[in-house]
């Protein structure tokens, strides 16, 4: 970030790259020599390659299918509810398997529009939820680039087609299926699944019996086109689940964070956190655990460590840059002490700390929107900051103080704030949040 009032808080191998000529930015997340080339269509829709190489021959994706959870194997699996920065490293890791993936978003409506990573040679994509950024519906768009199983049992290979009869026989009998005549589709519907067949309209008549009741001409029984992974009893109203237990691989994970502020002025951080715990019983499930945390500007880094946990990454401050203007005798002097952060990845904040007092001056929330340069590495930060902003006065009469509640997904919101002291307006959304311990000003400042 060129304006010094920001600070660059960390440094990822999967960071996106800008468009120099202001356009919106590709996230890349690359892996050893593979690169990542971005492309937007004329409807402001984007999507970026992950990986640049692409080869003839791949093996197989051979999964197991579980209704209302997830799709995987015994090495890795998707799970619905799981945040996107974990979907991505899975494929990162397997990057030697899984090859042409796609991120698809909206630079236009971030917010209304899912984020899907389309695993194009597997026929597979994932749709999260845009607000959330959690896993919402696993899709199998093309059934013969995949192998699948429920409870061990093949039910689609190259052996074994997905027709009718083959699903009922997997997943035994179900409701009767719906037939959606402008698609010319039958879905079949299960809790968390559902089944897409193409089929003729003029079979619709015969359906009153029962799909499984249709005869088709030599025995030709229509196969699986899609198959939809979700949670709940419809496709088209679910949702994506909280985080399960199962993704949080001993870390803390924000649910919602509070700026504290008294008489305009910020103090701290007040965070509601989801971590591991234990229930009770003689297994000792693991359950979720809701906890609250307070840190303080001028909090030392035992103090921060106290109530956070250990930072996912300790990252030091580049020397100063202003250097180039001094004196030639004061370029050549290093600093001996640098400002440091500690990145908090899964809470979506940073926290600097002065090289010389140890004690926490600045806090840095981001809102992790795609096409940002810090995409993909901090989860969401859902915080609320409350501004009192006084309201011009009418008539000769007094002012008054009006709150508002600045979110990560505030937008247009900000036209008011220009009159207030460190505080820019903004045409989009905010991407990065910077909290700081100045006197005489509000102590905020964005950028976005």
């Amino acid at each position: 970030m060129s304006d010094p009032t920001f600070d660059t808080a960390a440094h990822c191998a999967c960071a996106p790259k800008h468009n120099k000529n202001g356009g919106d930015i590709g996230l890349c997340m690359s892996a050893g020599h593979h690169t990542a080339h971005h492309v937007k269509s004329a409807s402001g829709f984007s999507y970026t390659n992950l990986y640049g190489i692409h080869t003839n021959i791949t093996a197989m994706l051979d999964l197991e299918v579980v209704p209302e959870r997830s799709l995987g194997n015994e090495q890795w699996e998707f799970v619905l509810g799981m945040p996107f920065y974990q979907a991505v490293n899975i494929l990162r890791r397997q990057d030697r398997i899984i090859k042409g993936v796609q991120v698809w978003y909206s630079d236009q409506a971030p917010l209304q529009m899912d984020q899907v990573l389309n695993l194009s040679q597997d026929g597979i994509r994932l749709i999260f939820d845009p607000v959330s950024q959690r896993l919402k519906i696993i899709e199998v768009n093309n059934m013969s680039k995949v192998k699948l199983k429920y409870c061990g049992v093949p039910f689609n290979t190259p052996q074994v087609r997905p027709t009718i009869e083959q699903i009922d026989q997997s997943f035994g009998a179900t409701h009767p299926g719906v037939y959606i005549t402008e698609k010319q589709l039958f879905v079949l519907n299960f809790r968390g699944l559902s089944f897409e067949f193409p089929i003729d309209s003029k079979f619709e008549p015969k359906y009153a019996h029962g799909l499984g009741s249709l005869q088709f001409p030599n025995g030709a029984s229509p196969v699986v086109a899609r198959m939809c992974i979700y949670a709940g009893s419809s496709l088209t109203d679910c949702r994506a689940p909280s985080l399960p237990v199962t993704c949080f691989h001993g870390n803390c994970f924000l649910e919602c964070l509070e700026v504290l502020r008294e008489h305009n002025v910020t103090q701290g951080l007040k965070f509601l956190l989801a971590t591991e715990g234990n229930g009770q019983g003689k297994l000792l499930d693991p359950r979720k655990k809701s906890v609250e945390r307070i840190i303080h500007f001028g909090d030392s880094c035992q103090d921060v460590v106290s109530a956070l946990g250990c930072p996912s990454k300790v990252f030091f401050k580049l020397e100063d840059k202003m250097k180039i203007h001094m004196p030639e005798a004061h370029k050549r002097i290093r600093s001996r002490n640098s400002d440091y952060f500690f990145n908090y990845f899964t809470m979506g904040v940073d926290v600097l700390f002065d090289a010389s007092t140890h004690l926490a001056k600045k806090f840095i929330l981001h809102t992790n929107y795609p096409g940002h340069y810090n995409f993909n590495m901090y989860c969401r930060c859902e915080f609320k900051l409350p501004v009192v902003l006084e309201k011009v006065k009418v008539h000769g009469g007094q002012g008054d103080e009006d709150p508002l509640i600045i979110t990560a997904y505030s937008r247009g919101c900000w036209s008011p704030l220009t009159a207030t002291p460190g505080l820019l307006d903004g045409s989009a959304e905010i991407s990065i949040l910077c909290l700081q311990a100045v006197s005489g000003s509000t102590g905020v400042w964005w950028a976005s």
